[in-house]
């Protein structure tokens, strides 16, 4: 049954599948949830399903935790990440299907001041946006283009490995949280003693994560990593929130020292609802928007990246309205996920 459930996924161009008690097994498909069939999953049903998918060292861990994250492969399937967790008493499961092949940037619609990005030797670049809005896989581009133009050592830390990266001109190892190491504060600690000239952190999750991707950034190495965050302005505000107020202005400046950019992100039905598609806010820290995150006048970012097109900027009421005039998404769509309509109304006429 499981096999069955990811072939579906798979061949309908489902995103997630959910596994639950009480309705059918449930596919995200174009951003809207599916019914696949009618027959609704029992208790007997999903424990099976888990026990099935799960190995020893995983269900151990389930049983201590009530949660765990896995990768999951089926050969001349495909890969999938997915998510196992207790709910009022009984077992679900969310899956994410993980493309078979890296995209390039320019196959997920990202302007090319993204690869421009990529192709820093050092400092911090952040891929932000919520949850299900294609941060990995962005990731996953820009590691595959480093991966293809550097000759260079490449890490990533991630919870849990999603695409494998050959080695092509670089070297690329991949340690997945709670099994290669155990968090990503110790995974990235230990990671500064590997000689590593990229390093990837799926997620900075906690203060002491933060803090040490700063400091790496500033050794001389190249960090991308993820924030669910919307907004660049909004970004930067977490992670100087994160800590304590004597350290905020240290970290402002540290920050703004390091950053190089900021992507973020968020996925959007076309006009013919047959797939989503990547509308993306860039800012590159100029000097200028250095000394906004040294000053604290974060709120002034968005003002600065509106003026900062020739620097590879761009405001995702911008990308939006692109969209819009290509014809790729509804005007409605584009208002929806606008941060000003009155701003979008203005692009949409130029």
């Amino acid at each position: 049954m499981f096999e069955e459930l990811l072939e579906y996924a798979v061949k309908n161009g489902a995103s997630d599948i959910h596994i639950t008690v009480g309705v059918p097994p449930t596919a995200r498909i174009n951003g809207d949830l599916v019914p696949i069939g009618t027959d609704r999953l029992n208790t007997t049903d999903t424990e099976a399903i888990v026990n099935e998918v799960l190995g020893k060292e995983h269900l151990e861990e389930y049983k201590q935790r009530g949660e765990v994250d896995l990768s999951y492969s089926v050969k001349g399937l495909g890969r999938f990440r997915i998510n196992v967790y207790r709910q009022r008493g009984s077992s679900s499961m969310a899956l994410r299907v993980v493309a078979p092949n890296v995209p390039t940037l320019g196959e997920l619609g990202l302007p090319d001041s993204v690869a421009e990005l990529a192709c820093k030797t050092r400092g911090l670049v952040l891929v932000t946006g919520p949850t299900g809005s294609g941060k990995s896989t962005t990731l996953a581009a820009m590691i595959d283009l480093i991966n293809t133009e550097r000759n260079c050592h490449i890490l990533t830390l991630e919870d849990p490995i999603e695409y494998l990266h050959k080695h092509k001109k670089g070297i690329v190892n991949q340690r997945e949280i709670g099994y290669d190491s155990q968090t990503f504060a110790t995974g990235l600690r230990s990671a500064l003693r590997q000689d590593p000239d990229v390093i990837l952190v799926g997620e900075m999750r906690d203060l002491e994560t933060i803090s040490t991707v700063i400091t790496a950034a500033e050794t001389g190495h190249l960090v991308l990593s993820t924030l669910h965050t919307i907004g660049a302005d909004k970004t930067i505000d977490r992670i100087i929130d994160v800590f304590p107020p004597y350290q905020q202005q240290q970290i402002r400046v540290q920050l703004s020292t390091v950053l190089q950019g900021v992507i973020s992100q968020t996925l959007i039905n076309s006009c013919d609802g047959n797939k989503r598609v990547l509308a993306a806010e860039v800012m590159i820290a100029t000097p200028a928007i250095k000394n906004l995150i040294r000053e604290g006048k974060t709120h002034q970012i968005v003002t600065s990246m509106q003026t900062g097109g020739k620097y590879g900027m761009q405001t995702l009421d911008a990308a939006l309205a692109k969209l819009y005039k290509d014809g790729v998404i509804s005007y409605e769509s584009a208002l929806l996920y606008c941060s000003s309509e009155e701003a979008l109304m203005r692009l949409v006429d130029n």
